[in-house]
């Protein structure tokens, strides 16, 4: 037993120091990022103002090594996010804001059904936005060498809209990737497509109106076509060449015409004739995460507009669930 305790206070020990020590790079990890900060237009003033009490936060980085994306199976991941119980909150979000939210599909010719999907999924429509002070959650995966120069990127776009007074900084409380409102918008999709829709002289990405607009503005601007097809799940024959099946979103590859696909579905009897001449892409979403996954099932043939949620989330299975929930909406409003 003593030797269990000395082994427990020995690593708090070694732990702490780690800690102390890792604190007091990020402290020099800021005076140097300040110098990138004030090349990049950002005031001194304002550096000064949001960066003064940004921390090192270790959970961030426990939470980047250890998405969901990165450890569930499909199935698990999907159901976890379609479920019915979703499906009839956001079918009485829907009916609280049956005005708006029409406005909305009608202006911007994106499906509602598709921005419950989005809302629900991020979100849990609203309820659950986040909790972490997104500078200090920029600047902790900054200063982290995973994905820094992503991160950079973003922190010094937040840090230009805080300096041009286009979002309050106090506000900025969020999800521990840096994201912000109803739609988890990272500060370059803030920048290039929040907006202003109620016409109150600023952006809230934590209000309705703002919300629902910007997100689908977002979505027309990057390519969506509504109505337009998403994924299909398949069942594949043993003869499809493995250089066809994509295990990864970053980039899907060996993309060619539905028709061609064909010949290795053994369902293929579901996926209307009329889409044949879609480029499509078939992914097995299970192989880069299950050790031992089935190399051919699941699997999907996607369209483009599966691309577009890529674009908007790079997980192949975020995106599967977004189009199935939307899919369920579909069927209810």
């Amino acid at each position: 037993m003593k030797l269990i305790k000395l082994i427990f206070f020995l690593s708090l020990f070694f732990h702490t120091i780690s800690l102390a020590d890792v604190n007091i790079e990020f402290e020099n990890w800021k005076k140097n990022f300040k110098k990138i900060a004030l090349k990049n237009n950002i005031s001194e003033a304002t550096f000064d103002l949001v960066m003064s009490n940004t921390k090192y936060l270790p959970n961030v980085i426990k939470y980047d090594r250890y998405q969901p994306e990165f450890y569930e199976d499909t199935k698990t991941y999907i159901s976890k996010r379609t479920s019915d119980k979703k499906v009839k909150i956001g079918k009485q979000l829907y009916i609280d804001n049956l005005s708006l939210i029409n406005s909305v599909e009608n202006e911007f010719n994106i499906e509602k059904e598709l921005l419950l999907s989005l809302m629900g999924i991020e979100t849990n429509f609203g309820t659950y936005v986040g909790k972490m002070d997104i500078l200090s959650s920029l600047a902790t995966l900054s200063f982290d060498k995973r994905r820094s120069e992503f991160f950079t990127k973003e922190l010094l776009i937040l840090l230009n809209l805080i300096e041009k007074k286009k979002i309050n900084y106090k506000t900025l409380y969020g999800s521990w990737a840096g994201a912000f409102g109803y739609f988890q918008f990272m500060p370059s999709t803030m920048k290039n497509y929040a907006t202003d829709y109620d016409k109150n002289g600023s952006i809230n990405l934590k209000s309705n109106p703002d919300a629902y607009a910007s997100a689908s503005n977002y979505l027309k601007k990057i390519g969506w076509k509504s109505n337009g097809p998403c994924f299909y799940r398949i069942d594949l024959n043993n003869e499809i060449p493995k250089k066809y099946l994509n295990i990864s979103a970053k980039k899907l590859h060996d993309k060619k015409q539905l028709k061609f696909f064909r010949k290795y579905i053994q369902n293929n009897s579901i996926i209307p004739n009329n889409y044949d001449d879609l480029e499509v892409a078939i992914i097995t979403p299970d192989k880069d995460i299950i050790p031992d996954a089935e190399t051919l099932n699941p699997a999907y043939v996607v369209f483009n507009n599966y691309e577009i949620i890529l674009q908007w989330n790079r997980s192949l299975r975020f995106a599967l669930a977004v189009c199935t929930l939307k899919d369920k909406f579909k069927n209810e409003l």
